[in-house]
């Protein structure tokens, strides 16, 4: 899973969320930063409202937390959706001696970043794919 701190610059990079099942979130700011939660359809789905989506939480009589407002929830993409999001220009992840290599062809060149945890390696690929799109 990948850090907080990395799921907020992807967020603040422009990183779109259209939740689905399985999405896994934080809620930050809310005394839950400890938390991760999951959208499953039956504890926490995805309502669409007029004025935007809400995450619901069904069936927790033990909270004051009906529902959320989307922008309120922090994302925490998945390693195997990080690696879709890198599209074509994805060319291998590597055992290197530091970690994991993610390695992506861009228009201007090959570009390798490497991290001990192969989901912060797809992740911090990803931020430059995004920036480097701006």
């Amino acid at each position: 899973m990948i850090s907080f701190e990395l799921a907020r610059r992807l967020r603040d990079a422009g990183l779109a969320w259209r939740p689905a099942p399985g999405d896994r979130f934080a809620i930050p700011d809310r005394d839950l930063d400890d938390e991760t939660f999951v959208l499953s359809q039956m504890t926490i789905e995805v309502h669409q409202l007029p004025d935007g989506p809400v995450l619901g939480f069904n069936g927790t009589t033990e909270w004051a937390l009906d529902d959320i407002e989307q922008d309120e929830a922090l994302w925490l993409p998945r390693e195997d959706q990080l690696r879709e999001m890198l599209g074509g220009t994805f060319r291998r992840l590597d055992r290197a001696a530091e970690g994991y290599r993610v390695a992506l062809t861009l228009p201007a060149g090959e570009l390798e970043l490497t991290h001990e945890d192969p989901a912060e390696a797809y992740g911090e690929a990803l931020l430059r794919l995004i920036e480097a799109g701006r």
